[in-house]
């Protein structure tokens, strides 16, 4: 007997912005996938629009994929629209996608504004190459120009991780709140996640970062192999 997955389908996007542009981004993401991919499934509204585009080809084409979600989210969307998913742990990706909070010249980005970036970046440091997907507004001269960087850290760790990046040139440190309950937010590895400004990202800043014991990961993404789609 199958559930009944009314609950899960409510979870939808709703009021999304450029959905139109989005949703042509979504196509031509679409439009790449071919039959058997293993595919790194991003987080965000444009990526939830791009795998509904996927979703429909899948059953225009009778086409099989499976997808590397990264985050509960995800999942439970493709468990809804019934694309089989697996992990880390079993498959590689062939090519993933995702979307970004900023972007500047070099294609380094911050990522992170949906609290995901750990398992992002898993897929993309997995993949040989991901399309991030972003519009006009995101392409920046100067990262850090519009968000900060979502750093993941344990949570009795806090205090000495503040210390540290202190120390590597942080100006602004705060703990995300939750929207729908009380205190921080909980990401899905049990971890808090700092919001932290720095007047200057260098190129040794996202190592620096994760040097420092009781972080996670952080959302600053240099070095990888970007494609950038703009819409």
């Amino acid at each position: 007997m199958n559930w009944n997955k009314e609950i899960i389908s409510k979870m939808e996007f709703n009021n999304i912005l450029n959905r139109e542009d989005k949703e042509k981004i979504a196509k031509k993401l679409a439009d790449k996938v071919k039959n058997e991919d293993v595919i790194g499934f991003g987080s965000g509204s444009t990526s939830y629009l791009t795998i509904l585009a996927i979703s429909e080809k899948i059953k225009k084409e009778n086409i099989k994929i499976t997808a590397i979600p990264t985050s509960y989210e995800i999942e439970l969307l493709c468990n809804y629209l019934e694309i089989p998913t697996t992990t880390l742990l079993n498959k590689k990706p062939d090519w993933s996608f995702d979307g970004a909070d900023e972007v500047n010249e070099d294609n380094w980005l911050i990522k992170g504004r949906g609290g995901a970036m750990f398992r992002e970046k898993l897929n993309i440091a997995n993949s040989p190459i991901t399309y991030i997907l972003v519009d006009k507004s995101k392409l920046v001269s100067k990262l850090g120009t519009n968000f900060a960087i979502p750093i993941e850290c344990y949570p009795y760790s806090i205090n000495y991780v503040k210390e540290k990046l202190i120390l590597l040139g942080a100006t602004e440190i705060t703990i995300r709140k939750a929207i729908s309950k009380d205190g921080p937010i909980i990401t899905e590895s049990g971890n808090f996640i700092l919001d932290v400004k720095f007047n200057e990202i260098t190129n040794n800043l996202e190592k620096d970062i994760k040097s420092i014991t009781g972080v996670l990961e952080s959302g600053l993404f240099i070095g990888y192999n970007f494609e950038i789609v703009t819409y």
